[in-house]
């Protein structure tokens, strides 16, 4: 009923809550430690990737050396982003130039293309094997991995179906943290190299980076808490062992 006592007292007790002037000093202190844990939780998985990938990762910066800071390593995994009418887009142009370089360098002797061909009119890894090809990489040397389907399945067919245990990462600056991350967990010796596409795409590259959150904090779970599998595991592949060896 209106106007009835308890109706007053639930309304003054709304009037408190929303009200933080008027709590107690515990209240206050637990009110601050809520309000630190909600704005710090978000960024905990991103902190967990920068920090398990910091020393494990260097920005190919055109017109600098940085090739001399990358580890030699038997191979290197070329993550997908996306290919439009029969060309990789330009992010992915961008990484499988920096792979390119890597193997004329002799950092990587293969290169491991991981993305996704899930649907029979759409193959990531096929466009990408031609782009290397006509950009001087011997076609032996190039090993496909059609069920790439995100960062985490990369890493983890890198090392159960094709034997991986070395291998630099390549991708774009912002989703370098997360890419190394995701592979050492995953039991891979991994070096990242980045292009930082802020320099050509400024406003994808911040949209992207927004993205880095809520992605980061899947692949903590998935790696770190739930041990997921991957989409599509599949038997043992021995096509980059063929490549190291030839």
């Amino acid at each position: 009923m209106e106007g009835s006592p308890g109706s007053s007292s639930r309304g003054g007790l709304l009037s408190r809550l929303v009200r933080p002037w008027t709590w107690s000093r515990t209240g206050l202190r637990r009110g601050f430690q809520g309000l630190v844990a909600l704005t710090v939780l978000p960024l905990a998985p991103m902190t967990w990737a920068w920090l398990t990938s910091a020393a494990h990762r260097v920005t190919a910066e055109p017109g600098t050396h940085w090739t001399a800071e990358v580890p030699a390593m038997p191979a290197a995994l070329v993550l997908g982003a996306g290919v439009w009418n029969g060309r990789p887009s330009a992010m992915l142009g961008a990484r499988l130039d920096i792979a390119a370089e890597l193997y004329r360098t002799g950092k990587a002797r293969a290169l491991l293309l991981s993305g996704d061909n899930s649907r029979k009119d759409y193959d990531e890894p096929s466009i990408m094997r031609d782009y290397l090809i006509a950009h001087g990489v011997p076609a032996a040397k190039i090993v496909l991995d059609y069920a790439g389907f995100d960062t985490w399945d990369s890493c983890v067919r890198a090392k159960e179906v094709f034997g991986a245990s070395r291998l630099l990462v390549v991708t774009q600056v912002f989703h370098l943290p997360r890419a190394v991350a995701l592979c050492r967990a995953a039991g891979l010796d991994a070096f990242g190299v980045g292009d930082d596409s802020s320099r050509d795409w400024p406003f994808e590259t911040v949209v992207y980076a927004v993205r880095e959150f809520p992605a980061s904090a899947k692949g903590l779970l998935d790696s770190v808490i739930l041990h997921s599998s991957p989409r599509f595991l599949g038997r043992r592949e021995t096509a980059l062992d063929r490549a190291l060896a030839g």
